[in-house]
């Protein structure tokens, strides 16, 4: 792995280093989380924050579970050389998560949801998100500690 990539993508532990686009990843499926907080934080107006994105409460409930193993993800990413297992097979979790939360918006386009663009923008990121976790070999190699 050393031969593929420069010496500034690893870490000092020689583990690559976080891609940047794994964070976008995580910051997407974990979505219905930020704007949990966000409605937290604006507290006269977080109803109506909600009520904006997630009209139908179903969906709000619903869409936080997608978002557990990418804020897991997020706290064991720091520390995953204690648990190099669990950390090799967390892609995959990612991996499921990001079809559970792909079938869940064509369910809902299917069911009659209005395509809007903020709809189609997270449909084509959704797609490009789950196409980048499966073939990204960068972030294979992320997942992959080295054994030195």
């Amino acid at each position: 792995m050393p031969d593929l990539y420069p010496p500034a993508d690893y870490d000092a532990h020689g583990n690559l280093k976080t891609p940047f686009l794994f964070w976008c990843t995580l910051l997407l499926q974990a979505r219905t989380w930020f704007v949990l907080v966000l409605a937290a934080a604006s507290r006269q107006q977080g109803d109506a924050i909600l009520g904006v994105f997630y009209p139908d409460r179903d969906n709000f409930w619903f869409g936080l579970l997608p978002g557990v193993p990418a804020a897991l993800a997020f706290m064991i990413s720091g520390r995953r050389h204690l648990y190099p297992r669990l950390w090799a097979a967390w892609r995959w979790v990612l991996v499921a998560a990001q079809w559970v939360v792909l079938g869940w918006q064509l369910l809902m386009i299917w069911q009659g949801e209005e395509l809007t663009g903020v709809t189609l923008a997270l449909l084509i990121a959704d797609i490009f998100a789950l196409w980048w976790l499966i073939t990204s070999r960068r972030l294979r190699d992320y997942f992959t500690l080295s054994q030195e």
